[in-house]
């Protein structure tokens, strides 16, 4: 509960930052909220890249519009992804092409409820689904964390930066960003045990 309470009031404080005109906020917001509204509409896209890029632009937009009407009752990712589903369906009309439908586990209402309180063959061929799967999965958890969370994990596991330059990325003490890492593997496991029931 203290890790949603701190993150909630970190982006309520994002969200009047950007209000209040701070450049450096927006930077924040579209460095930590682009890539996961992009993820999101990808999948709905058939893997669409372009036209996941187009979305996720038109999303960000939008919502900058709507700024003001954020009251921090669900989490500033859940509130892009409603925007987000709103330019999917807009995309589709316009290219006259019908929107997957897909049962994505992030869209279970009790899963993003939870993640919110913290988006036939061969065994080769089966085993490369579940790869797929449990990858996708990963991106889903780390778009509900908070972005500074995200981003430390991905700087660590996935570039292999060291805790001192992940530090200095997050303008920390390499103890906070040791720090931090903790809190952001704790939360990235809580999640990760939510979306997939507990068997991974």
């Amino acid at each position: 509960m203290g890790v949603r309470r701190t993150a909630a009031a970190d982006e309520r404080g994002l969200v009047a930052s950007m209000l209040a005109g701070d450049e450096r906020a927006f930077a924040d917001f579209f460095d930590g909220y682009a890539p996961g509204l992009y993820r999101f509409a990808l999948t709905r896209l058939r893997g669409d890249e372009d036209a996941a890029e187009d979305v996720a632009q038109a999303t960000m937009a939008a919502a900058i519009r709507k700024l003001s009407t954020y009251r921090g009752e669900a989490t500033l990712f859940t509130w892009l992804c409603t925007f987000c589903r709103h330019e999917i369906a807009e995309y589709c009309r316009r290219a006259r092409r019908d929107q997957v439908q897909v049962g994505l586990v992030e869209d279970d209402p009790a899963i993003a409820a939870a993640l919110d309180s913290l988006a036939a063959g061969s065994a080769d061929q089966e085993a490369l689904v579940a790869r797929h799967e449990h990858a996708r999965l990963v991106h889903v958890v780390l778009d509900r964390l908070p972005p500074r969370y995200a981003s430390a994990l991905e700087w660590k596991y996935v570039d292999g930066e060291p805790v001192r330059e992940i530090a200095d990325r997050l303008q920390l003490t390499v103890k906070a960003a040791e720090s931090l890492l903790t809190r952001a593997r704790e939360a990235f496991r809580e999640g990760f045990s939510i979306v997939t029931g507990g068997r991974a």
